[in-house]
């Protein structure tokens, strides 16, 4: 099972450069697209779910050549996009019927079925005759993966999934969609570092509508071993950002703030070496494409 994306780009009509030549290979398993937002990860998402067409590439899902075979690839996706929408005073349970009848499921049994398992799979059954409209954000996004499995997608795509939830829904989504993951390619587009980190064996980070870097989270910190280095400031940090090759801060309770900066050696007088993450990778790597632009 495997998604190849070669030399895809899109211009919007704007001016707007969303995709710059991107070139990726997915395989099986949940893929992290990680990048701020309007990075190009929407525009990207979009592209792959045959929902606008690029000015240049190609994808190829399997033996199915995505943008001459739209209605091919459309049989084995499932697409999560940011908000989607909800019919008022509909219950869980008739929405979902619906849409698998719609999918093809013309067995009143096999329907039944198939809505238990998903509800099941997504911890809504307690909650199926309650009208999705009045879902808090988490259930809607898990009543989302609910409806988009209903066809049991190979390609699931999920986009900016986490936006908004509590830490409690966020974790709930996230189990989820580790658990679907297997047997599938998930790729999972946020601009939220952690879920990448919890989530993620394989990833990308995107901006400016361009890959900047194709690695494992594990293997992407690792190569910042002995490259990392903290300090404890107090009052203002001006001139650690002007100075250093800085990554991000964080305040203590004392009211210090302790700063992260990149560095092939020991860069000045009070900093320490501390152990590389995900979030250093990631700001390093966006830190970098800024200072090439200047």
């Amino acid at each position: 099972m495997q998604l190849s994306i070669q030399n895809l780009s899109k211009t919007y009509g704007n001016g707007v450069k969303a995709l710059d030549k991107i070139n990726l290979t997915i395989g099986q398993g949940m893929f992290g697209l990680l990048g701020p937002n309007g990075a190009g990860k929407s525009s990207l998402m979009r592209t792959i779910a045959t929902l606008q067409e690029p000015d240049i590439g190609t994808i190829h899902f399997n033996d199915i050549d995505v943008l001459n075979q739209p209605m091919e690839l459309r049989k084995t996706l499932g697409y999560l996009p940011q908000e989607f929408g909800v019919y008022p005073n509909v219950s869980a349970l008739d929405l979902l019927q619906y849409f698998a009848s719609l999918k093809g499921v013309s067995s009143a049994k096999d329907r039944k079925n198939l809505v238990d398992y998903v509800l099941e799979v997504t911890n809504l059954t307690d909650v199926k005759r309650r009208a999705v409209s009045g879902y808090s954000g988490g259930m809607k996004q898990r009543f989302g993966i609910a409806q988009m499995l209903l066809n049991d997608p190979q390609l699931i795509i999920v986009d900016e999934p986490t936006a908004g939830l509590d830490p409690a829904e966020r974790k709930r989504f996230l189990n989820i969609l580790r658990e679907i993951s297997r047997g599938h390619i998930v790729i999972f587009s946020t601009h939220i570092v952690e879920d990448v980190k919890e989530l993620c064996l394989d990833m990308a980070i995107m901006n400016q509508g361009s890959i900047l870097l194709r690695q494992s989270p594990g293997s992407a910190a690792a190569e910042m071993n002995g490259k990392i280095w903290v300090k404890r400031i107090e009052g203002d940090i001006t001139d650690v950002q002007n100075k250093y090759r800085f990554l991000s801060n964080s305040y203590n309770p004392d009211h210090s703030i302790t700063v992260r900066v990149y560095a092939e050696s020991v860069p000045g007088e009070g900093f320490s070496s501390a152990t590389p993450n995900l979030e250093d990778v990631y700001f390093f790597h966006l830190n970098q494409e800024v200072a090439q632009t200047i």
